[in-house]
């Protein structure tokens, strides 16, 4: 119900028709078969528009369910490594880790560390590093290397997504791949290239999160 006295109005082909008594507005309305509708009801006076109202509330519902969509919290894929992971697994998660981005998820890359191997960081950063090189062609890195508890993280998003942050340390290897000998685990290769740079210490950033199941069970760390 339209209180005001008087309304500007626009015709259902966006003419403007100028300012008019509300009761006029209303049987101009009623002659095209349409309803009176007020669009801008803080201006002075309100504005008011010819339209089909069913048609009009089906779009506002639409673009609020649009906006809802948008804002929803982010939901994050998660592909979690050992410091001792063997190639074929390394080469199977990063698969994995593609394809989410091809489907238009976000991931949250983890190497997860075990015992006295969270005193070597460094580890996790580069096999961070080789991870994200392997997935560089399905996505791009949203979120330098974190630490969270006893893992290290990055973030990566689908090609074209707006970059939070991807900073390049001091000492930051090249991103090219470390050497393997047969047999190696990919941490001993790392470890043997050397000169690899420390994690970030910063504080993660909640998240949720959609853990993807399937650790090949692995050797215990070497006593000290």
């Amino acid at each position: 119900m339209i209180r005001v006295r008087e309304v500007r109005v626009i015709d259902d082909e966006g003419q403007q028709l100028g300012v008019m008594p509300t009761a006029e507005a209303l049987a101009l309305a009623q002659e095209r078969g349409l309803d009176l509708v007020e669009v801008a009801p803080t201006a002075v006076p309100p504005v008011c528009r010819f339209l089909d109202y069913g048609q009009y509330k089906y779009e506002i519902q639409k673009r609020e369910r649009e906006t809802k969509r948008r804002q929803k919290s982010q939901t994050f894929k998660e592909i979690r490594f050992r410091v001792k992971i063997d190639r074929h697994d390394l080469e199977t998660k990063t698969r994995r880790a593609s394809q989410f981005l091809d489907d238009g998820d976000r991931v949250k890359v983890a190497v997860q560390f075990r015992g006295r191997e969270i005193n070597h960081p460094q580890l996790g950063r580069a096999l961070l590093d080789r991870a994200a090189e392997m997935i560089g062609e399905h996505g791009v890195i949203e979120r330098s290397p974190l630490m969270e508890g006893r893992s290290l993280f990055i973030v990566m998003a689908p090609p074209g997504s707006k970059v939070e942050r991807k900073d390049d340390q001091p000492g930051q290897t090249d991103g090219t791949a470390a050497p393997e000998a047969p047999g190696e685990t990919i941490g001993e290769a790392l470890a043997a290239k050397g000169q690899v740079p420390d994690a970030a210490a910063e504080v993660a950033p909640e998240v949720v999160v959609i853990e993807v199941e399937g650790d090949e069970p692995q050797p215990a760390p070497p006593p000290a």
